[in-house]
């Protein structure tokens, strides 16, 4: 993907890793250069290594899977707690809440986020509900279910949507999007660790495009709370995943053509629950708003953000708030450049809103 290994979020030496305040906790650890695939897989093996109740289970996922995550876990841990399943998600998110309901830690895979919609009802209407309906007395917060989304370069409509605004939806679900490796790492160790369902969505371009020097030791970063990834005076821009590389870019260009200005750029990690309070406190600094995100525009999550920030920022905006998204249509092959927010796009909507 563009812009990935010249990216200043990206962090290529030890020192860069650590220096992260969240990750105080390791600030001695060492660090390995891996991937963001091998993140995930990192990731995967301390949860199984410190969690004897912790099984992953998924189409393919004993033998890696399609993006490898889950490669060498079965060697390592026994098929018996890294097995395949049946190509049947609604099975598998069903097998998941059965045995996160009896005191395990269940870490299941789809294999696309396209795919998901299968499960949808076992995850918005049992996984989210359980604890609910039962009055607390029963949950299946040891379920996690992973998931690879957003555009890849030649997904077309069955393999590269972004269905995080389906879950936000949902009371009870959390859904977290990481940006990089160690993000993924201590993202994903939270959600797995944490005692609600959680959706973890990982961007299948960054995979192998995001390389980072990741933390060796155990560490969880946290869930619901956004970070400020780049500070700036003038403008707020809030992204996820794979496209906060798209912003930083476009970013760039804003500030290298109208000099003086400074943005902020924020990551916004978890989709459910969202951190307000991050966001709403840079746009009453700043008085201007752009969100972008691949899923179409219409019922995105960043309607929800607008809305939001409208309700808390409303005497402090400069601008009417952008949002940058794809197109409402099925995510097509040939034009999906046209599709996916560029840089250009982004830009243009920046400079809308700091010459309102």
């Amino acid at each position: 993907m563009q812009g990935v290994n010249e990216s200043r979020f990206i962090k290529n030496t030890r020192e860069q890793a650590l220096a992260n305040p969240e990750l105080a906790a390791v600030k001695n650890s060492e660090t390995k250069k891996l991937n963001l695939y091998q993140a995930v897989n990192e990731a995967l093996a301390t949860a199984l290594a410190t969690d004897e109740k912790a099984v992953i289970f998924g189409e393919d996922v004993s033998f890696g899977g399609v993006f490898r995550c889950t490669m060498g876990l079965a060697e390592k841990f026994g098929k018996h707690r890294v097995f395949n399943t049946p190509l049947t998600e609604q099975g598998i998110a069903g097998f998941g809440i059965g045995v996160a309901a009896v005191g395990h830690t269940a870490i299941a895979e789809i294999q696309f986020a396209d795919y998901v919609f299968p499960a949808f009802d076992q995850l918005v209407n049992e996984a989210a509900k359980y604890r609910y309906r039962s009055g607390n007395e029963f949950n299946v917060g040891g379920l996690t279910v992973r998931m690879p989304c957003m555009a890849v370069g030649h997904g077309a409509h069955y393999h590269s949507q972004s269905p995080e605004a389906y879950f936000a939806h949902t009371p009870g679900l959390k859904v977290v999007i990481p940006r990089s490796p160690i993000q993924t790492k201590g993202l994903l160790l939270a959600a797995i660790r944490d005692k609600n369902p959680v959706v973890f969505m990982e961007p299948k371009i960054l995979y192998r495009a995001a390389v980072e020097q990741v933390p060796v030791d155990d560490y969880t970063l946290p869930l619901g709370k956004a970070e400020v990834i780049k500070e700036g005076k003038d403008l707020t821009v809030v992204g996820w995943g794979s496209q906060l590389y798209v912003l930083e870019r476009a970013i760039a260009m804003a500030e290298k053509r109208m000099p003086g200005v400074s943005i902020e750029l924020i990551d916004l990690r978890s989709i459910l629950p969202w951190d307000i309070e991050t966001v709403t406190k840079s746009v009453n600094k700043t008085g201007r708003l752009l969100i972008a995100h691949e899923a179409p525009q219409t019922g995105g999550f960043a309607s929800e953000i607008a809305t939001t920030v409208q309700e808390h920022c409303f005497l402090r905006l400069e601008a009417p708030i952008q949002r940058v998204c794809g197109w409402d249509t099925p995510f097509p092959l040939v034009f999906e450049k046209f599709y996916v927010p560029s840089a250009i796009r982004c830009f243009d909507a920046m400079e809308r809103a700091l010459k309102f």
